[in-house]
């Protein structure tokens, strides 16, 4: 349940199943994830986003196997203490693993109760929260109470839908006072959401002897991840020469391969992907003259895919041409 709930934070089931089976294959229970490396666990959630996820689910899994004893927090309360785990996810594993009757208050929960006693102030407000939360808590059965969650989950996902909900399919319709007072449709009541920012990113492929650079990403967004070499701010050929030119300072100049565009919950990185060489591999503090091996057993982000097979690409030529002239000599 922990790490189903973590994982399905911001990321849809459809996608979640896949990586849900192989994580559980490659680290089966929690000792197994405590004694896994950062790198392995970064590695196993590779694609999936969100990557504070993982580093947290994973010194979770070393408090809980090391000062917990092994022994799992049964209470909302108590696995709120584990990093990574918010009033949500806590509410819903307490809930359904452990039948505590606490509301686990999604968007999903948000809307139904909202809309369910006709709550007519932003959602957004502490106060209202709090609202929500006492009338969620006052939905909650003695027994199963996992189960009353996720039937309003469901009814959230499938009936009580945002902007079109199909009241005429609701079996709580009776008692929705919003369905008989009010528009249901205009509930519940938030603030929009502001737009990412645009930022334009220069991705350099740098190489050098049948190898492309990789450093350690130190910055909180994708930390712990590889990525290429990153110039954030400016996407031009001139910003992509600079960073370059830090681990190549001779005789270097740059080509342009390609493009690419992420969207992270509060920025869009609009890349620019170019090409350059290296007359020598330099030694990278927190970096890696990687082969194709070495590419693809590290974790990079979804952000460098595009990069990443645009590296491949020339590795993969690179080691065909060295091979012809073996053959040759």
């Amino acid at each position: 349940m922990w790490l189903s709930e973590i994982m399905l934070q911001q990321t849809r089931t459809e996608t979640v199943g896949p990586y849900y089976e192989c994580f559980l294959a490659l680290f089966p229970d929690v000792h197994a994830l405590a004694r896994a490396s950062e790198q392995e666990v970064l590695k196993a959630w590779e694609g999936l986003g969100y990557y504070n996820r993982a580093r947290n689910l994973h010194k979770a899994a070393r408090l809980v196997a090391g000062e917990l004893q092994g022994i799992f927090p049964t209470t909302s309360a108590k696995l709120r203490q584990l990093p990574g785990v918010g009033p949500y996810a806590a509410a819903a594993i307490a809930s359904i693993a452990y039948d505590e009757p606490v509301p686990a208050m999604d968007g999903n929960l948000n809307r139904v109760i909202s809309r369910l006693f006709l709550v007519e102030e932003d959602i957004g407000t502490p106060s209202v929260r709090r609202q929500l939360y006492d009338l969620g808590l006052s939905l909650m059965p003695a027994r199963r109470a996992g189960d009353m969650n996720q039937a309003l989950m469901d009814l959230g996902a499938t009936i009580c839908l945002p902007g079109t909900p199909d009241c005429a399919r609701c079996p709580l319709q009776a008692d929705c006072k919003s369905f008989q007072e009010g528009d249901p449709a205009s509930l519940p009541v938030m603030q929009a959401k502001r737009p990412p920012r645009q930022v334009d990113v220069a991705v350099c492929l740098l190489f050098c002897d049948g190898k492309v650079l990789l450093v350690r990403r130190q910055e909180a967004l994708l930390r712990g991840l590889y990525v290429f070499l990153l110039h954030e701010g400016d996407a031009g050929p001139a910003a992509a020469l600079m960073r370059v030119r830090r681990f190549a300072p001779r005789n270097i100049f740059v080509e342009e391969v390609g493009a690419a565009r992420h969207v992270f919950t509060h920025r869009v990185w609009n890349m620019r992907i170019y090409v350059a060489r290296a007359t020598a591999c330099l030694p990278v503090k927190d970096g890696v003259w990687a082969d194709l091996e070495t590419l693809a057993s590290l974790p990079l982000p979804v952000a460098m895919r595009a990069a990443k097979q645009a590296a491949r690409q020339v590795l993969m030529e690179e080691a065909g041409g060295l091979r012809i002239d073996k053959a040759a000599e």
